[in-house]
């Protein structure tokens, strides 16, 4: 049985514990302690389930499968710690592995200080087995070799037996290449959609719509790439054009406005001032 949250990615969380379980010919039983929002590029959001609904999880399966084996991974609640050490105590399976989940691959903290220290002492007395990932571990490696000494354990293997198997099944099987999204090619196709369109349109959700992502996961792409968001971005390029027009262009600046989407002049002074401390006017004659 693993407990343990769900990857939307796929790459770890129940689904790499469940994937890794039925490679190698077992199944898996689960419950899930929370749900995350997820990218190639890093969590977005986390939505942690109530004790209530994570203990009736472990108890359905519990009262009608007894699992002999329990791999614990992420838990973010001190609730849920509650009712996995409970649970443990009055089922006392044969094995638990405990998989500390505390920080993402991105370096993003997933468990609070204060649980953490609740985690290392009232969890950890309960586990036969602390999986301690590696300090370089790619996206689920250290997933997959938990998921894998449980497996191993449950098949008969004695401790030191089931590592080392499962230590071998990592090295051969586990991806060599961490799992990639679209993000540079999708950062292109921005930068390309800006260029044609930045006479009409400097709104973050038009390019989202265009590109046919959601703003946030845009966002979560131009921050990781460039570090700004999309907006500081699309500004930046509106403004290296209006620049350009006040430099080498004759018209005047009541018409570079309404030719880059502004309401009036004094719209573009204000967005113009923002990013120059300067009027355009003072610009142009400077």
């Amino acid at each position: 049985m693993t407990i343990t949250g769900s990857d939307s990615t796929g790459a770890s969380g129940i689904q790499a514990d469940a994937r890794t379980i039925a490679a190698l010919g077992g199944y898996a039983v689960t419950a899930i302690t929370s749900v995350t929002v997820q990218t190639t590029l890093g969590i977005q959001e986390f939505y942690d389930l109530p004790g209530n609904i994570v203990q009736g999880q472990i108890e359905a399966v519990m009262n009608d499968m007894q699992p002999r084996v329990v791999k614990i991974g992420m838990v973010r609640t001190r609730e849920v710690l509650d009712v996995i050490v409970t649970s443990l105590r009055r089922y006392r399976p044969e094995h638990v592995i405990y998989d500390p989940v505390f920080r993402s691959a991105q370096g993003e903290v997933l468990v609070e200080r204060t649980l953490v220290d609740e985690i290392l002492e009232r969890l950890l007395p309960l586990c036969t087995l602390v999986v301690r990932p590696e300090q370089q571990d790619m996206h689920g490696r250290a997933n997959c070799y938990a998921s894998a000494v449980a497996f191993y354990l449950n098949e008969g293997c004695n401790e030191t037996e089931a590592q080392e198997r499962a230590g071998a099944y990592v090295a051969t099987h586990f991806p060599r290449t961490d799992l990639h999204g679209r993000s540079s090619e999708l950062y292109a196709d921005f930068l390309t959609a800006i260029s044609r369109h930045l006479h009409t349109n400097g709104d973050v959700h038009f390019y989202a719509e265009r590109l046919n992502v959601s703003p946030r996961y845009l966002s979560q792409v131009t921050r990781r790439i460039a570090g700004h968001s999309p907006k500081a971005i699309i500004d930046r390029h509106i403004m290296e054009a209006i620049e350009k027009e006040l430099k080498s262009s004759t018209r005047t600046i009541q018409e570079i406005a309404y030719a880059y989407g502004f309401s009036s002049q004094a719209h573009l002074t204000r967005f113009f001032k923002k990013y120059r401390g300067m009027s355009p006017t003072a610009f142009r004659k400077a």
